[in-house]
């Protein structure tokens, strides 16, 4: 395993620590009056998403994650969980519902997911940015309802997901949603 000296960390690069993945999201360099100079490093850890904050000495060894990324195609569903179909290779892989978690609402066959591995197990899926789906339900945008300066109302899509739409927007239009905000 390869690792990398606290001198050239930079935020965005995968650690492990205590046998975990982490993303450092701040580091911070410390020279103190008196002692050893340290640095500050801020962790977000890859699997359950909790921040610590960890200190090392000016040159101590960090070891880098076994960490894999790969684009991979939403095939379909199963009562168990979700196949997933790498681009390159066409292997298949089902990913457990619990891992899925909150980004069920975005899956659409057809769709390419980014997915992030640690040590060869799926810990991360990441939607596309932007994505164009149907409108299937939303309440009738009433003339004149921009006074009280609600623009946004509420919607739902053709794969269940709660989105935000202008009041302008009807039953069965398309339209380009943002997975981070829902709008």
């Amino acid at each position: 395993m390869s690792s990398v000296s606290t001198n050239d960390i930079r935020v965005g690069m995968k650690v492990e620590v205590d046998r975990e993945p982490y993303l450092i999201i701040g580091n911070e360099f410390v020279k103190p009056g008196k002692g050893q100079a340290f640095n500050r490093i801020k962790l977000k850890n890859m699997k359950n998403g909790r921040v610590v904050e960890r200190t090392y000495k000016s040159g101590e060894k960090i070891d880098l994650a076994d960490i894999e990324e790969a684009e991979m195609r939403f095939v379909y569903k199963e009562s168990d969980g979700v196949v997933f179909m790498d681009e390159k290779t066409f292997d298949q892989i089902t990913i457990r519902n619990e891992l899925v978690g909150s980004n069920s609402q975005w899956l659409m066959e057809d769709v390419v997911f980014h997915i992030v591995f640690y040590k060869g197990e799926p810990i991360e899926i990441v939607p596309p940015t932007f994505m164009e789906m149907v409108v299937t339900d939303t309440p009738p945008g009433v003339r004149g309802d921009t006074a009280s300066g609600r623009v946004l109302k509420p919607a739902t899509t053709e794969t269940g997901a709660k989105i935000q739409v202008p009041i302008f927007v009807e039953e069965g239009e398309k339209v380009k949603v943002d997975t981070r905000t829902c709008e």
